[in-house]
């Protein structure tokens, strides 16, 4: 069986979709640290060597997690990749918690680790609607448009959503999780080929609620207060949707409507807004 690639753009449900696949390779429904058991591997703070030694360790079914984009990351037959994805103006007002809230520490961390490529990070503006226009009109990179000053959030997902067709890939969107959490716990498991039984798959989905999640955010993810001020409980922040609403001005939706007409074909931008389950409506927060 084939290991895992959780490959997201950042804060669309990585975490969460990591802590459902481990609960379902383990069964055990133990409360783990995310990042021992699931690393991020293309995170440059922890090196190379010390990544090597933590798979090295690892005799379960490894899941990994990336934020490169499909053209960046080395696409094998034999391993299982999930892509979640969440309407762009929601992972703004996500992205916006986390990095205003970035503690001095861990910004001088990223600014100083070996190999740096491009300026250092800069401090989140003080208004959300400065970083708004830096993030969906620029890129950091000089192939990309937007997501500054992170990575691109559009054009990752469209580079995956090109190869979608592939049997080894799979879309689960942040919507669909609300909505029906144990359906596609269940769809996550049939995918990856691993038989959950019927009452293991219903405390698996209690166990990772946003609710629960939130409840047991400093054993899921201990070290957090390294990187954001209020730890865990910062980074577990509200796990909902539609808080754009009311802060992104029309203004500013016109420039996200150019941002997608240059970075995603109408059937992509269609998912990434809605999700599987288009008839639901969004659950507002």
């Amino acid at each position: 069986v084939g290991h895992i690639v959780v490959a997201t753009p950042y804060k669309c449900g990585t975490t969460w979709t990591q802590n459902i696949i481990l609960h379902l390779i383990f069964q055990d429904l133990r409360v783990r640290i995310i990042g021992d058991f699931s690393p991020w591997v293309d995170m440059r703070l922890q090196p190379i060597e010390e990544l090597a030694d933590t798979l090295g360790a690892q005799n379960h079914r490894r899941c990994l997690k990336s934020h490169l984009p499909l053209d960046g990351l080395y696409l094998r037959d034999k391993t299982k990749y999930i892509v979640v994805g969440r309407d762009p103006r929601d992972v703004f007002m996500s992205f916006w918690n986390h990095y205003s809230n970035y503690t001095d520490d861990f910004i001088a961390e990223m600014n100083e680790t070996p190999g740096r490529v491009g300026p250092p990070l800069m401090r989140c503006p003080e208004d959300i609607r400065d970083l708004w226009s830096m993030w969906i009109n620029k890129g950091w990179f000089e192939w990309e448009t937007e997501g500054y000053p992170h990575w691109s959030n559009l054009r990752h997902t469209q580079t995956w959503w090109n190869d979608r067709a592939r049997s080894n890939i799979l879309f689960v969107h942040y919507n669909d999780l609300l909505a029906d959490l144990e359906g596609e716990i269940r769809r996550i498991s049939d995918y990856l080929d691993i038989e959950c039984p019927p009452k293991t798959l219903s405390a698996i989905a209690d166990l990772v609620t946003f609710k629960s999640m939130k409840r047991d955010a400093d054993l899921l993810d201990p070290n957090a207060e390294d990187g954001f001020k209020g730890g865990a409980q910062t980074f577990f922040n509200k796990g909902t949707n539609g808080r754009w609403l009311g802060v992104l001005t029309s203004d500013d939706l016109a420039m996200y409507d150019n941002a997608v007409a240059r970075e995603l074909t109408s059937d992509c931008r269609q998912w990434l807004e809605n999700g599987r389950l288009t008839s639901l409506s969004k659950v507002a927060g």
